[in-house]
């Protein structure tokens, strides 16, 4: 089995530096552009089956352009939504304390909204699922920055250090091979 992970294409707050976590807002014209590009190289790989995708209207916007380019479908994932950066939400991504907030896996982000662990556990919840019921497919997850620095998690051992530095570029694309899926679905039940 593989799995690909994508960010979503650019948007106005990406573009300047902005903190977006559940804001629902569209790709800007880079963004869209971004997205093109991406559908063309899913395209030239043959070998995504499905393409399962954050609610998020960013999100949304970049899956259905794959997805209509590659002749996919789309199925809409609640788990795989942005973190919920609570009152950092819309304040410039350098803003005092957002990066040591982002680390400390026990703090809800911005006082009163999802902690790393919280996060984590919705991310891992939706990939453990996504293994179980696909793992005779090759998937296309389609989400966010912070939920692809968890997807990272998954597979990858990260130290603080990495986790905090760790970046998904707008519509980068990342493989990750699950090696004998049954089995491995049958070693994490």
């Amino acid at each position: 089995m593989k799995i690909f992970s994508t960010r979503h294409g650019q948007t106005e707050y990406n573009n300047r530096d902005i903190i977006l976590g559940v804001t629902d807002i569209e790709l800007d014209e880079t963004g869209l552009r971004q997205a093109e590009a991406l559908a063309a190289r899913i395209a030239d790989l043959s070998i995504i089956d499905l393409i399962i995708a954050s609610p998020m209207k960013r999100a949304q916007k970049t899956a259905n352009i794959v997805a209509e380019r590659c002749g996919l479908n789309v199925i809409t994932d609640e788990r795989l939504r942005e973190w919920d950066y609570g009152e950092y939400e819309g304040m410039y991504r350098y803003t005092e304390g957002f990066a040591v907030n982002k680390i400390n896996f026990g703090v809800r982000m911005g006082k009163n909204c999802e902690s790393l662990l919280q996060l984590s556990h919705r991310v891992y919840s939706a990939i453990d699922e996504i293994i179980a019921k696909y793992h005779d497919k090759t998937i296309l997850i389609v989400s966010h920055g912070g939920v692809c620095r968890v997807i990272e998690t998954y597979f990858n051992d990260m130290t603080t250090e990495s986790f905090a530095n760790w970046f998904m570029d707008n519509c980068g694309l990342i493989e990750y091979n699950i090696d004998m899926a049954e089995e491995y679905y049958e070693n994490r039940r």
